[in-house]
């Protein structure tokens, strides 16, 4: 195996292994599930690691966005992704 070819190897294992730190980062904004720590009551029925979709307004930025939540093993809550949909209306 050549040099090169080693050297992408180790840099692609490198940047997958980094995925999930970056995936999880995203840190609640007002109006977000999480946004005041985890909610008190969990998702008892819903299976580990399914996702669902919650619709945001944030009042200090007047941006729309729809976040993507994971149910962890704890039943605990983790924002996988957040898009902007644009101002709010007045």
């Amino acid at each position: 195996m050549s040099h090169a070819l080693k050297a992408s190897l180790i840099g692609l294992t490198a940047a997958l292994l980094a995925l999930p730190a970056v995936a999880g980062g995203l840190e609640p904004i007002p109006g977000s599930i999480t946004y005041n720590g985890q909610p008190r009551t969990k998702l008892t029925k819903a299976p580990i690691g399914s996702t669902f979709s919650h619709n945001v307004s944030d009042p200090s930025t007047r941006q729309d966005y729809v976040e993507v939540y994971r149910i962890l093993p704890d039943r605990s809550l983790e924002i996988v992704s957040r898009r902007l949909y644009g101002p709010i209306d007045d």
